[in-house]
């Protein structure tokens, strides 16, 4: 079983960016994440909605700047 609560270095490895990017969407509230004594934590159940919830939005932006011919 994985660890319910990540750290932000897992997340950023998870997710295939830098840690600042994942820090500095913590701070401004774009990912879900929680702070445990200042330092940032993430639960992996949200942060598997939230990638879903991002697929989703792509998809559904798909095609939308395209004119209709």
């Amino acid at each position: 079983m994985t660890d319910p609560i990540l750290t932000l270095p897992e997340v950023a490895l998870l997710l295939k960016v830098a840690e600042k990017t994942v820090y500095t969407m913590a701070q401004t509230g774009q990912i879900p994440a929680f702070k445990v004594r200042g330092q940032w934590r993430f639960k992996h159940d949200d942060i598997d909605r939230w990638i879903d919830e991002q697929k989703a939005a792509v998809k559904g932006n798909v095609g939308k700047d395209t004119p209709n011919v």
